[in-house]
């Protein structure tokens, strides 16, 4: 009888804790409000997935997104826009990416920060490769050369990337600090690969 009030009282924890998890705060409300978004589950595929933190010249390949979102202090939420909550499922190509943003929201009793990630899961590493390739050789296509050797290089190593981390918002305003640097320095979240090195990274 003893093991099973112990058994109920810990069912009450967990459940008490995740309904706290889901009241967002009045600032975080508001924030959701004036930027349009509601709550949202990702794909597994994207949760599983990598992601780098830098946009045109990534020092470093994280894993997984869902490790990420585990590691930060404060109650989580994932969000997206509006109209994006009901997209259809589809596979993605080279030519017509099933791309989308996906916010995930950090609820501090301070602060409420957005980690905002592009969402390219439903391709495969070497197509996402592929599209980023399409979508950054106008701009500075000799330095992109390099990037692409070094995602090449870390996709024939088994860490291949679905995501990018964009930006950072803190409290609605864009965060100077690179997000890389962010996620590496100031939450000490440690990658899994050296883009520079070519190599994954020992635990």
């Amino acid at each position: 009888m003893k093991r099973l009030v112990l058994i109920f009282l810990g069912f009450l924890f967990v459940m008490g804790h995740g309904a706290a998890a889901w009241a967002a705060s009045p600032k975080a409300a508001a924030l959701r409000q004036a930027n349009g978004l509601t709550a949202f589950t990702p794909p597994e595929s994207f949760l599983a997935g990598n992601f780098v933190a830098d946009e045109m010249n990534p020092a470093f390949i994280f894993g997984t997104v869902k490790a990420f979102a585990a590691s930060l202090k404060c109650p989580t939420t994932w969000l997206v826009e509006e109209g994006e909550k009901n997209r259809p499922a589809g596979k993605s190509s080279p030519d017509k990416p099933a791309e989308y943003t996906v916010y995930l929201e950090e609820d501090c009793p301070d602060k409420v920060v957005y980690y905002v990630f592009i969402d390219q899961s439903g391709l495969t590493p070497q197509q996402w490769i592929e599209w980023r390739e399409k979508f950054h050789k106008s701009k500075t296509e000799p330095q992109y050369g390099s990037t692409k050797s070094k995602l090449d290089q870390a996709c024939t190593d088994g860490c291949g990337v679905g995501a990018e981390l964009r930006f950072i918002q803190k409290d609605g305003e864009l965060m100077a600090k690179s997000p890389e640097e962010v996620v590496r320095v100031d939450l000490k979240f440690a990658p899994i690969y050296d883009l520079n090195r070519r190599q994954k990274i020992s635990k």
